[in-house]
């Protein structure tokens, strides 16, 4: 059997091999560094410097909206500006998950710290969910204890936020498609500009009708577009963190390519796992009954996994097929085909 390892990282380091053969055994060692695919394990620098305009535009928002808040008695303000505080732990969280994808791995973290990007946006996800609850509960009370609400403020400050958040989601355009921290800090900020115009129209209907009942109203329906917003960011950032197949990646399409190479008989034991929210590994056995086709096969195989399918750790192991190889997960041991 033989195993092919790709870890394409960001510096230029030479493609190196080590391989260990021995006469008549039934395995080979090949080890294959690729350093030549653009999927990165971290964001771009552009990124870090757009995490710390963000946070310290948001800030400045949650105080304002908080004060006023206060002042014209508006639980819709008070209620965004709990969503953004939340919005800027979440930020922070991303951001420190961020730098820590950028030390390299340890003898003790060999994958490197890539995983804790996983760990940052699902606490970033029950954050917002928690917050929903704070939110609501003062809506409601409201809602039963109406009181007077200075529409005007409500307005001024609303469009302020929309403003604000509106160019904090296009700082983070760039690159959501490719991360989850990116693209749950872009969602965040897109929908924090879309409820910011909610509770700015409610602003307008108290200035116009006197109905401060609009105002926590309002609120409810915050509440409503942030756990709609964040429930995919929980579901996903769930499945990554139990080593699930990430979003995307279609793992029969990677059976099939696997299986359509040259002198491959047999593929089985195909994992697929999310080593951050940008790097995803893969491990399968190949069933190559003529024996290890050679290192340029086993490195083109790898580096087309890469570009098709985005795969940026990847091991491959040749068997002959002479035994039935089984994998073992949870203590059962299972057979994969």
């Amino acid at each position: 059997m033989t195993a092919a390892h790709e870890h394409p990282h960001d510096h230029g380091d030479a493609h190196d091999h080590h391989r260990h053969d021995a006469p008549q055994a039934d395995h080979a060692d090949h080890d294959a560094h690729g350093h030549n695919h653009s999927h990165h394990h971290a964001p771009a620098p552009g990124h870090h410097r757009a995490f710390a305009l963000a946070v310290a535009l948001n800030l400045v928002i949650v105080i304002a909206q908080a004060v006023y808040g206060v002042i014209a008695h508006s639980t819709a303000l008070l209620a965004d500006a709990g969503h953004n505080l939340s919005d800027v732990l979440g930020l922070l969280l991303a951001w420190g998950a961020a730098w820590l994808a950028t030390r390299r791995p340890s003898a003790r973290f060999t994958f490197g710290y890539g995983s804790s990007s996983i760990l940052a946006s699902l606490a970033n996800a029950a954050l917002l969910l928690v917050a929903c609850g704070a939110i609501l509960a003062e809506a409601v009370g409201r809602l039963l204890h109406p009181a007077s609400v200075a529409g005007f403020d409500v307005f001024v400050v609303a469009t302020l936020c929309i403003v604000v958040n509106g160019f904090s989601a296009w700082l983070f355009m760039r690159g959501q498609a490719d991360d989850l921290n990116i693209r749950g800090a872009f969602l965040h900020m897109a929908a924090d500009a879309a409820v910011s115009a909610a509770v700015a129209v409610s602003g307008l209907v108290i200035l116009a009708t006197g109905w401060n009942w609009v105002d926590p109203a309002m609120s409810i329906a915050v509440v409503g577009v942030i756990v709609y917003g964040t429930w995919g960011l929980l579901r996903e950032s769930v499945r990554l963190a139990l080593a699930a197949v990430p979003q995307g990646v279609d793992i029969e399409r990677i059976r099939v390519f696997l299986a359509e190479q040259q002198g491959v008989t047999d593929v089985h034991d195909l994992h697929v796992w999310a080593l951050s929210t940008t790097g995803t590994a893969l491990t399968a056995h190949l069933v190559m009954p003529a024996g290890h086709p050679g290192d340029a096969v086993l490195d083109a195989i790898v580096s087309s996994l890469g570009e098709r399918f985005r795969m940026t750790h990847v091991t491959l192991q040749v068997d002959l097929g002479t035994s039935a190889h089984r994998c073992s997960l949870d203590g059962a041991t299972q057979i994969h085909r």
